[in-house]
């Protein structure tokens, strides 16, 4: 029985088991970027333009976090739903580009 189940892990490969670690990380990183931006508009001595760049910034790195930590985007495996989601960003992107073009022309 001993070399049958050496045999079964020396053929398959090993599934890495992540621990709830970097999901400790993850929701810490989410948690701060979300106090980041409530405290950027609480404060009403900064600029409104800045307030919005500062919203923004942290909206997009949340987006990051939210996949890579949450949505296990950065594991081996998931190629295909990130070029899904790539594709989508350009499309938005590209109407939204289009969509300012034609009202301000």
């Amino acid at each position: 029985m001993a070399s049958n189940h050496s045999a079964q892990e020396s053929g398959a490969k090993r599934h890495r088991v992540e621990g709830p670690q970097k999901h400790v990380v993850g929701f810490i990183m989410s948690l701060a970027l979300t106090i980041i931006a409530f405290a950027a508009v609480s404060a009403g001595d900064i600029n409104t333009t800045f307030t919005y760049i500062i919203l923004i910034s942290m909206a997009v790195l949340q987006v990051f976090i939210q996949m890579a930590f949450w949505m296990h985007m950065k594991d081996r495996g998931h190629l295909f739903p990130i070029i899904g989601i790539l594709s989508g960003v350009f499309v938005v992107f590209t109407m939204v580009i289009m969509a300012l073009y034609w009202v301000w022309w």
